[in-house]
């Protein structure tokens, strides 16, 4: 077969037909290596990019790494707005209509008792070390113990 012309990615031979062959060895690539140096840390169940300490850039100051935090407080409120409403007569039946276990669900529902100061700092990204696993775990109904417990 005579290869004729070089038409974009394919090689046409003499008879216009395509020929699957790449391209010539003189069209070559070059790899260029790039090094990023920064660390993935867990915040708010989600994998978060954390830059190097020198780095002098802003991150972002919105919600992304409270988004499991701020899912499940939304979730609560919902719910609690659903029961208070009278839409479903107990907790029970709400979470065989969410389609989760009534366990879970009154571990979620626990976050409403948080101290609103602690509901703001988390829904303006102030609570970088809090996780949506450590609120579901029992907590002080006091808002002042919950400040010092979630050391805020």
């Amino acid at each position: 077969m005579d290869i004729s012309a070089v038409r974009g990615n394919r090689l046409h031979d003499s008879s216009g037909t395509r020929s699957c062959k790449e391209r010539p060895a003189h069209a070559t690539r070059q790899t260029l290596n790039l090094h990023v140096p920064f660390r993935i840390e867990k915040r708010g169940g989600r994998k978060a990019i954390i830059p190097p300490q020198d780095d002098t850039t802003t991150t972002p100051s919105a919600p992304e790494d409270n988004q499991t935090i701020i899912k499940g407080l939304g979730r609560a409120f919902r719910w609690k707005r659903v029961l208070d409403s009278g839409e479903f007569q107990t907790l029970k039946e709400l979470a065989a209509h969410e389609n989760i276990s009534p366990s879970y669900m009154t571990r979620v529902m626990r976050l409403t008792l948080l101290a609103p100061d602690i509901v703001e700092d988390i829904l303006n990204n102030r609570a970088h070390d809090l996780t949506l696993s450590d609120l579901l775990n029992p907590f002080a109904l006091d808002w002042a113990k919950q400040r010092h417990d979630f050391a805020l």
